[in-house]
C-alpha cells in the first residue's frame, strides 16, 4: 500500500464521520500529539495585512477635506454644497471651487468628512480625504 492510497483512504473515512465523530477525533488528536487547534482566520487577516511584526497603524479620526478641480458643467452645483457645508457666502464658495485644489474643512471628524464627501459627489465634483 503507497502513502497516496493511504491518504485517500484516510480522507474517505474522515468524509463519513458526523461532526460530533469530528470533535471528538479533534480532542483526542490534541490530547495524543499534546497540541491546541486554533482557527486559522487570525493568521490569516494578519497575513492579508501588514508584515508580522510591523506595527499597526492607527486609524485616523480627523480629516482633511480637500475639494478636487470641478467641471464647468458640475461648478454651479458644487458651488451651493460648498457654500451649505462651510457656510460661506456665495463669492467665497465661487471663489473656493474656482481655487480647487483647495481645502474645504481643515479637520473633520470621519463621519463628517465622509458626508460631506457624499454630498460634493452628488452634485458632481471631487473630494480627497486625508488622514491627519
Amino acid at each position: 500500500m503507497t502513502v497516496q492510497h493511504s491518504i485517500e483512504q484516510i480522507v474517505d473515512i474522515l468524509s463519513d464521520l458526523s461532526v460530533l465523530d469530528m470533535s471528538k477525533l479533534k480532542t483526542a488528536l490534541e490530547e495524543k500529539w499534546g497540541v491546541k487547534a486554533a482557527a486559522a482566520a487570525p493568521m490569516m487577516v494578519a497575513a492579508a495585512g501588514a508584515p508580522a511584526g510591523a506595527p499597526a497603524a492607527a486609524e485616523a479620526t480627523d480629516f482633511l477635506v480637500q475639494l478636487e478641480p470641478t467641471t464647468a458643467d458640475k461648478k454651479i452645483s458644487v458651488i451651493k454644497v460648498v457654500r451649505e457645508v462651510t457656510n460661506l457666502g456665495l463669492k467665497e464658495a465661487k471663489d473656493l471651487v474656482d481655487g480647487a485644489p483647495k481645502a474645504i474643512k481643515e479637520s473633520a471628524p470621519k463621519a463628517e468628512a465622509e458626508d460631506i464627501k457624499k454630498k460634493i459627489e452628488a452634485a458632481g465634483g471631487k473630494v480627497t480625504l486625508k488622514g491627519l
